[in-house]
């Protein structure tokens, strides 16, 4: 009797514990599962049609604000949402690029299709008026502003040089900082596509 109250009383903690342990995925970006922030964008592509984030509906939505001119983090940041997508097969077709320009002024429809068709046949690019931009720019609490260069036409843009995710069901789950490899990006967005 006392040998097995003494096995009890050892596996209680480990039982306790079991219950206790967190099962939230283990992303590898920031989880930012029920945010009161980026909810949605509401804005035209390169075709002028109004796209949000239910127009992806049953796929993961990965959001990136940069601009065509931006001399290495956007094309690092695109160029991972790409091979993200190859790393993980036939999934891949379950996952959307989003590029919203923060840059309405220069970055023009036509030349916008064409940089993003760079990182992948079926990326989206979306381009709002320069209001439309700042409301859902502040919504996901990017940064962004001009930065002079030597004319008028030849400025740079500062800005925040992180990803979201959006799962299958249009929700806000994941804050991707920037450099973190394609590879940590698919193994989140596989995570997303399981649940």
């Amino acid at each position: 009797m006392h040998r097995r109250t003494a096995l009890l009383t050892l596996a209680a903690p480990l039982l306790l514990a079991a219950c206790a342990r967190d099962d939230k995925p283990a992303f590898k970006a920031v989880d930012i599962t029920g945010a009161d922030y980026a909810h949605d964008f509401a804005l035209p592509d390169t075709d002028g049609h109004m796209r949000s984030v239910k127009d992806f509906s049953g796929k993961a939505v990965v959001v990136f604000f940069g601009y065509t001119q931006c001399p290495d983090v956007c094309p690092t940041t695109m160029s991972e949402i790409g091979e993200a997508k190859k790393l993980l097969g036939p999934d891949g077709a379950r996952v959307e690029g989003v590029f919203i320009t923060i840059d309405p002024e220069r970055d023009q429809p036509q030349m916008l299709k064409a940089y993003v068709a760079n990182f992948g046949p079926d990326m989206v690019a979306l381009r709002g008026s320069m209001q439309q931009t700042q409301e859902v720019a502040k919504d996901f609490k990017v940064f962004y502003r001009k930065a002079a260069g030597s004319t008028p036409d030849n400025y740079s843009m500062e800005h925040s040089a992180a990803s979201y995710v959006f799962d299958p069901s249009g929700k806000l789950r994941l804050y991707v900082r920037y450099g973190g490899g394609a590879q940590a990006l698919a193994d989140d967005l596989k995570l997303l596509l399981q649940s």
